[in-house]
């Protein structure tokens, strides 16, 4: 038997599941010991308390059979019953068309009633609407009578005190466990904080503290991010000193083509002008997402001078639509570079381009489209690959570079909490790259 459809309607965060795991034991042994209870306590007991009243019901009514006279009844009871302390009245034959009658949360009174019914056939009307008085309404050779004695001979008094202290009891169990929850389950949340901001490119103060699992965790955790931390530095460093090393000879080299003539000068120095990009785009590629600390930015604006930066480079790149607004926390330089990115490639590879921005309460996604060849759905992930050219797919007689481009925008969009998705555009043909954002 498959239990997934429980999925659905189980807590998804930490807290709820170990609420609900603290919830279900002590509900599931209220509601034993409530069975329990009642079968014990209302049934077996009530039964007991009332089957020796059925013996003194019958004998003041075998008393009120024996009286001669409706006058007498009362005087002939008191004879035979007087320290049972039952009161009989006579009363008309109205009286045993009404209803049996008890309290909603009465549960022993359903007990009471069968019992009385069932072992002395003469009454007609067991009366349990008040707490405190039994009265029943029963047939006797001389008219109906109306018996009274105390609820108490019949029930246990107060039965709903093993009630309310179980319910006070566990909501006082509950809220202690909630708050001991609560201090076990704060490491877990500050763990979980400080690996989501790390995802999302921020460092934030964190030390390993709780239970000795979630010690060891964090201490991985800690463990994991500084070498990770370590790898970026040094690539960074790297990247950067080689494109930086590679500088100078290439001035050198600019020097030297500037005395050459105009004929051989030319392929050289395009060359040299290729080589310069592929330098930069190292560089860019070893800044990666460090260009300061997250902040609110309006990516309608951002968006915008990114497209005017390129209609003015001459490409046609147009605004097409604009869907929400709002503010959403970015590090502006990076992803102006990373949109940049992607408009370089859609104008690169194709003859137009179009970009779209959509702002939802939950999302931000940033969309270029080209008309171009676009990248077959096998090789999208490979083309997100530092270094990776896809020259099948991609024409590469219009400056080609290194394949950092889609490489340096999925960087950048990992470090903000996100994702870049590329698929076929739908309006144009070509390729189509969406940087989607949480909120």
């Amino acid at each position: 038997m498959s239990f997934v459809w429980l999925k659905h309607y189980m807590p998804r965060g930490i807290y709820g599941r170990a609420a609900l795991i603290l919830l279900l034991p002590v509900v599931f042994l209220q509601i034993v010991v409530s069975i329990l209870f009642m079968q014990r306590h209302f049934e077996d007991v009530t039964q007991q308390m009332t089957d020796a009243v059925v013996r003194e019901v019958r004998l003041v009514l075998e008393a009120a059979d024996e009286a001669g006279s409706v006058d007498a009844i009362n005087d002939s009871v008191q004879q035979r019953t007087g320290p049972l302390l039952i009161e009989v009245e006579p009363v008309d034959d109205a009286a045993l068309a009404v209803t049996n009658t008890r309290r909603w949360y009465d549960f022993s009174g359903s007990v009471v009633t069968q019992r009385l019914m069932s072992f002395v056939p003469e009454v007609g009307v067991v009366d349990l609407s008040e707490d405190r008085v039994v009265r029943l309404v029963a047939r006797s050779a001389n008219g109906p009578l109306e018996i009274r004695f105390d609820r108490r001979r019949v029930s246990a008094s107060n039965p709903h005190q093993l009630f309310v202290n179980m319910v006070f009891f566990s909501i006082l169990i509950t809220i202690v466990s909630f708050i001991y929850l609560r201090n076990q389950l704060r490491p877990i949340r500050r763990l979980a904080k400080a690996a989501e901001a790390f995802g999302r490119g921020r460092h934030i103060p964190y030390s390993p503290a709780g239970a000795s699992e979630v010690r060891a965790a964090g201490a991985a955790f800690v463990d994991m991010r500084s070498r990770i931390e370590r790898q970026i530095e040094q690539r960074t460093l790297m990247l950067s000193g080689v494109s930086h090393d590679l500088r100078t000879p290439l001035t050198r080299m600019r020097l030297a083509l500037s005395m050459l003539d105009d004929a051989d000068r030319t392929p050289l120095e395009r060359d040299v002008e290729d080589m310069t990009r592929m330098i930069d785009e190292f560089l860019d590629f070893a800044k990666g997402d460090a260009e300061g600390e997250p902040e609110a930015v309006d990516p309608v604006a951002l968006a915008t001078s990114v497209v005017e930066d390129a209609q003015r480079a001459g490409h046609p790149v147009v605004l097409q639509s604009i869907k929400g607004e709002g503010n959403v926390m970015l590090r502006p330089n990076a992803m102006r570079r990373a949109l940049g990115n992607l408009v370089n490639n859609a104008v690169r590879y194709g003859s137009k381009a179009e970009v779209r921005v959509r702002i939802t309460e939950k999302s931000l996604r940033l969309r270029v489209e080209d008309d171009g060849p676009g990248i077959p759905e096998d090789q999208r992930a490979d083309a997100q690959r530092p270094f990776t050219r896809l020259d099948k797919s991609r024409n590469q007689d219009k400056g080609g570079g290194v394949g950092l481009g889609l490489a340096i925008a999925t960087d950048i969009a990992r470090a903000h909490g996100g994702v870049l998705r590329l698929g076929m555009s739908e309006r144009l043909g070509g390729l189509r790259a969406d940087i989607v954002i949480a909120r």
